[in-house]
């Protein structure tokens, strides 16, 4: 038996030493914790006399990696702009589901997209499939069916949308103010029997469209704009031509691929697209790829171009606008069936247009627009360079509807400035007469066209009634970035560049007008 501690001071010590006592107590049981592998409930050691520990729950199995999201299946991801801007994503999958599947799911072929940390089934937009041969641009003889062994999917984005991907790929989101717009038209490649026209689309030299791409990427849009004509390789190229030896032909997927999408890869993961249709995307050419592929409204068979009956609806659509922020905006204009001939008022296709110039007059009317940007493939008020002889002017279809509409004003009072492509050059054209400035941006990678002439013969002029007071031009490969003008000033600047990304010309925008630090022709 031990004494009890009588005095303050031995109380004190003997609390001091039962505490130390339980802490040594603790540091042994921590030791022996630590020598069983630390503190993890499998090697727990209980304190005697202390409750059991619960058993510990085994780890949710990880989650079946899914098929239709394997990255070796997705041969394309996009994001794209449409009518009242509306988001888009878009995917190209290889991925063919077991027939189980898609009884169950119609949908699963498709990938899932993560949008905010939230994973669902991406849409079919359509499923892969053979076209049957139909009357094309080409002799039968130089045709064939439309092979598609890929499914299109989609996936409507929500406004608010921070992050998304499709498998390990991130795309770009729309911003709601985008300060670079990059700006190209006529990218791909030429094989075209009728014209003894075979381009080597195997040298990036002279066709430069994949060079161009990277080049532009590195400027870092924030939107990009093409004006048409994504699609060239029509016909076979000969077996005695080198420079296009063994590349695909005919508008299936091979040729998608091979002269769009595998091409323009960078600039399709660097920022979402707007996409205008090139007469190359009409319904007798590579129409069936534009409304599997590429066109913004939902997929119907009967604007599909699959069937020559339904052309009349496939080679036609109404426009729509795109806000930019900041009072600008970019009506999308579809010419891809424009002939070259004014057409006759009762014509059915003047009625089309008719019709399509007018829902323009209604987007560019509306308030609060400091910049209404027109876009459509066929230059209206530009030139198309005819070697040794005076400049073509433009379009003559699309110039009688409008001038039927609007006389020699030809463009409804909203609108400010007019880009295009087509034509296989770049022009600047600004107008002494009361007419939007006008840019072609047309030297994407196919041939280029001849250099228009510099000075331009006196009285030349894009249409009746329409004065040039200056255009800048020039016939080099290259691409267009526009830039927002820095607030409080409002507009754009317009800047061309090589392949390279040498800067060839600024073109500052106010209202109607264009004003380009050079003018005449440019050497690279």
């Amino acid at each position: 038996m031990h004494a009890t501690p009588t005095t303050p001071r031995a109380r004190l010590d003997a609390r001091r030493l039962r505490w130390l006592a339980a802490f040594a107590a603790l540091a042994s049981i921590a030791a022996l914790q630590a020598c069983n592998g630390g503190g993890s409930s499998s090697s727990f050691v209980p304190v005697p006399g202390a409750p059991a520990a619960p058993p510990a729950s085994a780890p949710p199995p990880a989650p079946a990696p899914d098929a239709a999201t394997a990255d070796a299946n997705l041969q394309a991801a996009w994001v794209e702009v449409g009518e009242g801007n509306a988001a888009f994503a878009r995917v190209i999958t290889s991925y063919a589901a077991p027939a189980a599947d898609t009884a169950a799911d119609a949908n699963a072929t498709c990938p899932q997209i993560t949008v905010d940390g939230k994973a669902s089934r991406m849409s079919l937009r359509i499923g892969a499939g053979s076209m049957p041969l139909r009357t094309t641009a080409s002799d039968p003889a130089d045709s064939k069916p439309s092979e598609f062994p890929v499914s299109t999917c989609e996936a409507t984005l929500p406004s608010g949308a921070k992050q998304v991907a499709v498998g390990s790929r991130s795309l770009p989101l729309p911003k709601a103010e985008p300060q670079r717009i990059l700006v190209l038209a006529d990218t791909g490649c030429r094989l075209k029997k009728a014209d003894n026209a075979y381009q080597p689309c195997n040298d990036s030299s002279v066709w430069p469209f994949a060079p161009l791409a990277a080049t532009a990427a590195g400027f870092d849009p924030d939107l990009v704009l093409h004006i048409g004509d994504y699609h060239y390789r029509e016909n076979a190229c000969p077996a005695d031509v080198a420079g296009c030896k063994d590349s695909p032909w005919g508008y299936g997927w091979d040729t998608w691929q091979a002269d769009f999408f595998r091409p323009a890869a960078p600039l399709l993961a660097k920022a979402p697209w707007v996409l205008v249709r090139g007469n190359h995307e009409e319904c007798a050419r590579g129409g069936q790829g534009w409304y599997r592929f590429l066109d913004t409204r939902a997929y119907a068979d009967k604007r599909s171009c699959n069937d020559p009956a339904n052309d009349s609806t496939g080679n036609y659509a109404e426009p729509y606008a795109v806000s930019l922020g900041g009072g600008s905006q970019v009506i999308v204009f579809d010419s891809a069936k424009a002939g070259k001939a004014a057409l006759k008022t009762d014509d059915p296709q003047f009625i089309a247009y008719q019709k399509q110039f007018q829902t323009v007059a209604t987007l560019a009317a509306k308030p609060g627009m400091s910049t209404t940007i027109f876009t459509n493939h066929h230059p209206i008020l530009a030139f198309a360079p005819v070697a040794g002889a005076t400049p073509a002017p433009g379009n003559l279809a699309l110039q009688s509807v409008m001038n039927n509409l609007y006389a020699k004003a030809y463009y409804p009072s909203g609108v400010h400035i007019a880009l295009h492509g087509h034509v296989h050059d770049f022009q600047a054209l600004n107008f002494a007469t009361d007419h939007p400035a006008t840019v072609v941006s047309g030297n994407g990678g196919d041939n280029l066209d001849v250099a228009l002439p510099d000075p331009l013969p006196a009285g030349t002029t894009p249409a009746p009634g329409v004065t040039i007071d200056r255009i800048t031009h020039h016939n080099t490969f290259g691409f267009m970035l526009m830039e927002r003008k820095k607030s409080p000033d409002v507009g754009w600047t317009f800047k061309a560049y090589t392949v390279a990304g040498k800067l060839l010309a600024t073109c500052g925008q106010t209202g109607r007008a264009l004003s380009c630090d050079k003018t005449g022709f440019l050497t690279p």
